[in-house]
Formats: C-alpha cells, structure tokens, sequence
C-alpha cells in the first residue's frame, strides 16, 4: 500500500478529528462512551495544530488513514516530556486503514523529527489496552517506562514508553 505522511492541511482538521475521536470509541477506550468529554480534545485537531506538529497518514488516492500530534518539546501539549525529551500523542489509525503501515510510519515520523530536532528521548503515554501500539512501539525499539506511568483520571491508568535517541 502507497502510504505518505505529511504535514496536515487546515481542510483535514475536522475529518482527522472524527477520525481519532471514532478510533477512540470503537476501541472502548473512553469511560463514557459517547458522552466522554475527552471526544472534545480528540476532535480539536485545530487546536493541536496550534501548539504541536500534526502529520497525517494519506493514501494513494489522498485518502485520510490516521493522524499524530508530535510534541517537540515540553509544554501545554506535552503530557509527560521533560526537558531534552519530544513526546507524541493522539495517534490514530482508521479502522478499515489498519494492518497496512500508517500507525508504525506515523510513528516513525515522530522518531525522525525528534532526532532531528536532537532530543534525546521520545516519549509517549498509552492505555494498557492498546496491544497493537505496543507492538508497534516494541518492534521501534520504545521500552516502558513504568516509573513515569500516570493517570489523568483515576480511572484512566496510563503507561509509559520512551526511546533514546
């Protein structure tokens, strides 16, 4: 599959922001379902684009396949990262799009920009669920980082991984 990543364009904001909202919820990863306040933050690509850089996963044809926030440096979108560290959040993969590349290319855009950028770490938060992320990030060569998990909501435990750069 024809798979290219770029930069977002202001006309991809609202279709990425349903695209990671309905990843979110397809995969029962929200408390609330539908109801979830956190859908907001998922379909606020816009204010994303604001503060980090926002790649997207397109095919062939210009088809939309998933979208990641990378976080350059800490800040109000930085979750976790320190100083020296880059981090990314709200990967997301269309459903009917995966198994076919875009997760782990979106994921090594990541890697890239932040050696580019010559952090020295990449570091991201996950749901315990996410099994297939986690391949993901263990076949790049991310290892958990148990001491910096976290939870934003007491019902929402987060893991931790970091690659060194």
């Amino acid at each position: 599959m024809d798979i290219t990543i770029r930069r977002i364009e202001p006309g991809e904001y609202g279709p990425l922001g349903e695209l990671t909202a309905q990843a979110y919820l397809r995969g029962g990863l929200l408390d609330f379902g539908a109801q979830d306040p956190y859908l907001e933050v998922l379909r606020d690509v816009a204010g994303r684009a604001a503060h980090t850089e926002v790649y997207v996963a397109v095919d062939g044809g210009g088809a939309l396949l998933g979208g990641v926030a990378f976080v350059p440096a800490p800040g109000p979108y930085a979750d976790i990262a320190g100083p020296g560290e880059a981090e990314f959040r709200t990967l997301a993969v269309a459903e009917e799009a995966r198994g076919r590349g875009a997760g782990e290319a979106l994921v090594r855009v990541c890697v890239d920009r932040a050696r580019a950028l010559g952090r020295a770490r990449l570091v991201l938060s996950t749901q315990s669920s996410m099994h297939t992320a986690h391949r993901i990030y263990g076949r790049l060569g991310f290892v958990r980082t148990p001491g910096r998990d976290w939870s934003p909501i007491p019902s929402a435990p987060l893991l931790t991984y970091a690659l060194e750069l």
